[in-house]
């Protein structure tokens, strides 16, 4: 298998243990929502930055938000620099389902931590926050 594909296996699998998760604790999102809301900045992000960090248009952004909204997950408030646009930014219930990911990913890194060992976990990380470095315009 190829480098790229290994990466994908192990993403594919951290994603659908964070999924199972959170839809058991009660959160029905789906992988894209997911992915979608990882990308929204600490103070808020519009739309259109939302979709390009995603790598999605700006209507499938604007779907994924609807329902994230549906969901409680995000909530769209004014944006203090203009007045006239929006922010979208995680609610009360978006903090804690990140909050309760973030626990999970947590979990699953120390099961491959033990696997692999400190050593190569550590190793494997810097490898792949160099390969971010090269393919990643937003670092």
């Amino acid at each position: 298998m190829d480098l790229a594909t290994l990466m994908y296996v192990s993403y594919r699998a951290m994603d659908e243990r964070v999924l199972r998760a959170m839809r058991e604790a009660g959160y029905d999102l789906t992988a894209a929502q997911s992915r979608l809301a990882q990308r929204i900045a600490d103070e808020g992000s519009r739309l259109t930055e939302l979709a390009e960090r995603a790598q999605v248009t700006k209507q499938t952004a604007s779907l994924l938000v609807a329902a994230l909204e549906r969901e409680g997950i995000v909530e769209r408030v004014l944006d203090p620099d203009d007045g006239r646009a929006r922010l979208i930014r995680l609610s009360a219930r978006g903090r804690e389902a990140a909050r309760h990911a973030g626990q999970v990913v947590a979990a699953v890194e120390r099961e491959w931590t033990d696997h692999l060992g400190p050593d190569l976990a550590d190793r494997l990380r810097e490898a792949l926050v160099r390969l971010r470095e090269l393919t990643d315009p937003y670092v």
